[in-house]
C-alpha cells in the first residue's frame, strides 16, 4: 500500500523555531504561532463581517476560510526555515528570491499527497497563495494583521517575564499594526491584547 508524507511533514512544524536572532526566555515554534494567527485571523474576520455587514459592495469572506490560511501560512518553513524578518526584508532581492522559494517548497510540500485525493491544488493555494482577486487580497491582509498581532504578543511575553530582548521589536511592530487601516485591528488591539499581560487569577476574576 502506497504512503504519503504530507501530514508527518506538517508536524514537524514543531522543531523549527521563531525568532532565531533573538535570546528567548521559551522558544516559540512555527506550530504554536499559526494557532495563533489562525485564531486571531478568524477573530479579524468575525469583526470585519461584523463591522461591514449591510455596506454596499463590502467583502465578507468566510472566517473559517481566513482561518485555514492562517493555519498554514508558515508551512513551507519546515523545508525553508524561519528566516528573519530583516534578512527577508533587506532587499526586493532577497524578498523575489525567498518568495520564489517559498513556492518551490509548496510545490514539493503538496507532492507528497496523493493525486487521487483529489485536493492538491486546494492545499498548494493554501501554503501559497495566489492573492488574486478583491477577497484573497482582504484575506491576505487579515492574516498578516494577524502574524503582526501574533508576534507583537509574543514581545509582550518576553517583556513580562523581563527579557528586554523584545522591547525594540515590540515597537517595531507595534508601528507596523497601528499603519493598518482596519477597524477589526484596532477593536483587537484595544479589547484583546491588554489580557494577554494578566495574571490567571485576574484573568478569571479572581484576583482581589
Amino acid at each position: 500500500m502506497e504512503e504519503y508524507g504530507f501530514y508527518a511533514m506538517l508536524d514537524r512544524m514543531q522543531y523549527i523555531n521563531r525568532w532565531a536572532l533573538m535570546r528567548n526566555s521559551r522558544y516559540e515554534n512555527i506550530k504554536e504561532h499559526s494557532f495563533d494567527v489562525a485564531v486571531i485571523a478568524h477573530s479579524l474576520c468575525l469583526l470585519h463581517n461584523r463591522f461591514n455587514e449591510g455596506k454596499e459592495g463590502a467583502i465578507l469572506p468566510d472566517p473559517y476560510k481566513v482561518m485555514a490560511y492562517g493555519i498554514y501560512h508558515d508551512c513551507t518553513e519546515i523545508l525553508t526555515g524561519d528566516l528573519p524578518t530583516p534578512i527577508k526584508y533587506d532587499s526586493k532581492i532577497i524578498t523575489d528570491a525567498y518568495k520564489d522559494i517559498e513556492r518551490r517548497a509548496a510545490d514539493t510540500l503538496t507532492d507528497l499527497l496523493p493525486e487521487d485525493a483529489g485536493f492538491k491544488e486546494e492545499y498548494k493555494e493554501l501554503l501559497a497563495p495566489s492573492n488574486d482577486g478583491e477577497e484573497a487580497k482582504l484575506i491576505h491582509t487579515l492574516v498578516k494583521a494577524a502574524d503582526k498581532i501574533a508576534a507583537y504578543i509574543k514581545c509582550l511575553r518576553e517583556e513580562s517575564s523581563g527579557n528586554k530582548e523584545f522591547t525594540a521589536a515590540k515597537e517595531s511592530i507595534g508601528r507596523i499594526i497601528a499603519g493598518y487601516d482596519l477597524e477589526e485591528v484596532r477593536y483587537f488591539m484595544e479589547k484583546f491584547v491588554p489580557p494577554y499581560g494578566y495574571t490567571l487569577d485576574k484573568l478569571t476574576g479572581k484576583e482581589d
